[in-house]
């Protein structure tokens, strides 16, 4: 194995080794500070974070307003605020040693407003932002703003010459590196466009290849790629170490992080990593997002499956293929279906499906009475957590707040999920986390596989960091 040598990222030499930022309450100031204090970069989520009492508990993130907009406030103010009270812990625990990164979504609720807020109460703190799952063009504004480094995530060369072109150009001296995140192989929200297959993975040495190139052309010829997304033991990246095609490089681990004594992801969580078998994690689009997004096909994934599964198309007036009458809702509003999907209504509702829920695409899904109440709860309940959610209609643009489309229930609440998974309390949750949103990336499985992690061990930020750097 070729030595492991350091990189210039952010203004000083730093192991090429980057903990991913992992969405709401899965990378925080506890992670990231360890990380960054064996002289990696270390990664908080700025991701509606967590933030603590005076007695260092949990504050819970309780909505009381009516509107959602009125909720979207608070969820602002408790975003800023365990923001902050992360930025601060990791800058803590690293010891002034390596860097602390902050990750955001582009289109979380609010995006700009939360991390500027976080920024202006942790000057000198956070030595760089990076930022994904949208074309994050505004990301060097904020950056310049601060006088720190930016890291825009992307999954392709195409996409980052987009943003080149459009921004980053005017603030290229703060670009700290461009993050290849992996759409097939990378957990959480990934950027697979509509032209790529979700079932047939293309090898990443070529777009990354293709992305430096792009990058040299630009004169970014010696700003790092850090790719994101299937890496495990970095013996199998060997042949990118000291390779001109890639050019300077380092490697981010999201997936491995979440298995030591210092993530704060609950036991319930880590012991069900330890079980997975490969193809267990499960590229899907059911978030509201509408991106694409990697996550442990649980019992959580498989009822948002099979609700789908259970769909037919109406047509609001009959036609020569929509003949059959059919009410909805508690009026039994009448729309017409075809003979064919009447049988199968028939069989779905004997299971005890009998509530169907219309969706923006003119098509029934049809639940269990018990799932149709919490859909439309999660709906009412609504608190703006992304800038547009398709689950719920919401939209942050005044004046209506709204996508003007009707609100998908074949999708769910994301927030919901994943505040429930990350704060199961106790040695106990199992059920919990079977039945919430597990992130991950394609390459959990190798968790049961790998002998570092035999025996049930858990190593720590340091043990981990320690490990890799052999190779492995």
């Amino acid at each position: 194995m070729r030595a492991i040598n350091t990189i210039r990222m952010g203004g000083i030499e730093v192991l090429p080794l980057i903990e991913g930022g992992k969405g709401i309450s899965a990378s925080t100031g506890l992670s990231a500070g360890h990380w960054a204090s064996t002289g990696g970069v270390g990664t908080l989520s700025a991701v509606n974070a967590d933030s603590y009492d005076g007695n260092g508990n949990i504050i819970p993130q309780i909505y009381k307003a009516k509107t959602r907009r009125e909720r979207q406030l608070e969820l602002i103010d408790y975003a800023v605020e365990g923001g902050i009270a992360q930025v601060e812990i990791a800058h803590e625990l690293s010891g002034g040693r390596g860097r602390v990164h902050a990750n955001f979504l582009w289109e979380m609720g609010a995006a700009e407003t939360i991390v500027t807020r976080i920024l202006e109460s942790t000057k000198g703190l956070v030595h760089g932002l990076t930022c994904g799952a949208g074309m994050p063009y505004r990301l060097s504004d904020i950056a310049a703003k601060f006088n720190i480094y930016y890291y825009p995530i992307v999954s392709s060369g195409r996409a980052f010459q987009a943003l080149w072109k459009r921004s980053y150009h005017k603030t290229g001296e703060l670009l700290g590196g461009v993050v290849y995140e992996d759409p097939w192989r990378a957990g959480g929200h990934n950027g697979l466009s509509n032209s790529e297959n979700p079932l047939e993975p293309q090898d990443a040495y070529p777009r990354v290849v293709e992305l430096r190139r792009v990058m040299t052309l630009l004169g970014l010829k010696d700003v790092p790629i850090i790719m994101a997304g299937g890496v495990w033991w970095l013996e199998e990246w060997e042949h990118w170490l000291d390779n001109p095609e890639i050019g300077p490089v380092a490697f981010q681990f999201g997936t491995r992080p979440l298995l030591t004594k210092e993530s704060p992801i609950p036991m319930a969580w880590k012991r069900r990593l330890r079980t997975l078998k490969k193809g267990d994690v499960y590229l899907n689009r059911f978030s509201p997002t509408g991106f694409y997004s990697s996550a442990v096909n649980n019992a959580f994934i498989q009822e948002l499956r099979e609700r789908s599964e259970r769909q037919v198309a109406y047509s609001s007036e009959p036609t020569d293929l929509h003949t059959v009458p059919y009410g909805v809702g508690p009026r039994k509003r009448l729309v017409f279906i075809t003979p064919e999907d009447v049988v199968r209504i028939q069989e779905w509702e004997k299971e005890g499906f009998t509530e169907a829920l219309r969706t923006p695409d003119s098509t029934l899904v049809f639940v269990a009475p018990e799932k149709a109440y919490e859909i439309q709860q999660d709906q009412a309940n609504c608190m703006g957590c992304l800038s547009e959610c398709r689950f719920s209609n919401w939209q942050q643009k005044a004046p209506n707040y709204t996508t003007g489309r009707r609100a998908d229930p074949r999708s769910f609440c994301i927030q919901k999920t994943l505040q429930t998974i990350a704060h199961i309390e106790g040695d106990g949750g199992e059920e919990i986390a079977d039945h919430n949103l597990m992130f991950g990336g394609t390459n959990a499985w190798r968790f049961a596989e790998d002998p570092f992690y035999a025996n049930g061990y858990i190593p720590t930020v340091k043990e981990l960091i320690e490990r890799i750097l052999t190779g492995k």
